[in-house]
C-alpha cells in the first residue's frame, strides 16, 4: 500500500493550524528546512515560519550567488501581510543559487513551500534537527510565540 504525503509528515499544532513538518528534511532554529541534495542543500521555509507570516508578497537578496555567509548575517528580507522580516541562512555556509522563479512569484512559498517555494541551495558542514526534534523545539517554543501575537494584535 502507498503512503500518502501526510503518512510522511509529522504534524504541530499551531492552535487550529496543523504545520506539516516533512519527514525526508531536516531543520534548523530559525524555521527553515534543510534537504539535502547534489552539492549540498535546498533550503526553505517550514509550514510554521509561513504560518506566522502569513501572506507572503515580496521577496528581495541582499547578497549575491556562491556568496559565504554566516549564522546570523542578514541575506535579504520578506514581506508579508503581517511584517517585513530579515532573513539569515539556516547555518555558516556558502549560498550556491537562489530560486530566481520566486522573485517574480513568491507567493508559491505559501501555496508550496515544501516543494517549488524553496529559496535557494546552500552549502554547509553543520548539522541541523530531525524532524522529531524540531517538533519537540517547537513545543518549547509555543507559548512564547503565541504571547508575541497576541502582543502584536493587541499593539494593533
Amino acid at each position: 500500500m502507498a503512503s500518502s504525503p501526510a503518512d510522511d509528515c509529522l504534524v504541530f499544532m499551531m492552535g487550529e493550524f496543523k504545520a506539516r513538518i516533512p519527514k525526508d528534511r531536516q531543520y534548523a532554529r530559525n524555521h527553515h528546512w534543510v534537504q539535502e541534495g547534489p552539492g549540498g542543500f535546498r533550503v526553505g521555509l517550514t509550514a510554521f515560519s509561513v504560518r506566522l507570516l502569513q501572506d507572503i508578497y515580496f521577496l528581495d537578496w541582499t547578497i549575491d550567488p556562491n556568496t559565504p555567509v554566516k549564522l546570523k548575517q542578514e541575506i535579504g528580507q520578506i514581506e508579508s501581510s503581517k511584517a517585513v522580516s530579515s532573513m539569515f541562512p539556516p547555518a555558516d555556509g556558502r549560498i550556491v543559487d537562489f530560486n530566481t522563479f520566486l522573485l517574480d512569484d513568491p507567493s508559491t512559498i505559501n501555496s508550496d513551500g515544501y516543494g517549488l517555494g524553496w529559496l535557494y541551495n546552500f552549502e554547509t558542514d553543520a548539522g541541523f534537527m530531525s524532524p522529531e526534534q524540531y517538533v519537540e523545539f517547537l513545543g518549547t517554543k509555543w507559548d512564547e510565540t503565541q504571547r508575541m501575537i497576541k502582543g502584536q494584535i493587541n499593539e494593533g
